[in-house]
């Protein structure tokens, strides 16, 4: 798989490590009220969807950026691709 990173080009996805679901980079507020419930959810509970979904890749093998890859789980087919910072 090709990985079309946004400063460096085409990349083989074996410089990258995959780090699950893009929404981990949303952790819930510690001081709300539910914050138990909410990091019991954020840590145990994930979707495995099918199709259009978007994950969080890591360029180990390079720059050491994060990325946000919005990847087909059917077809492996990456159609967009963003530096994480910038979402």
């Amino acid at each position: 798989m090709i990985i079309n990173h946004p400063l460096f080009g085409p990349r083989d996805a074996a410089e990258f490590v995959y780090l699950g679901d893009a929404s981990l980079m949303n952790r819930p507020d510690p001081k709300a009220e539910d914050a138990i419930q909410q990091f019991y959810e954020y840590m145990y509970l994930r979707d495995n969807p099918a199709g259009e979904h978007r994950e969080l890749w890591f360029h180990e093998q390079g720059d050491r950026s994060w990325l946000i890859v919005t990847r087909n789980t059917f077809t492996h087919e990456i159609t967009k691709v963003e530096l994480a910072r910038q979402s």
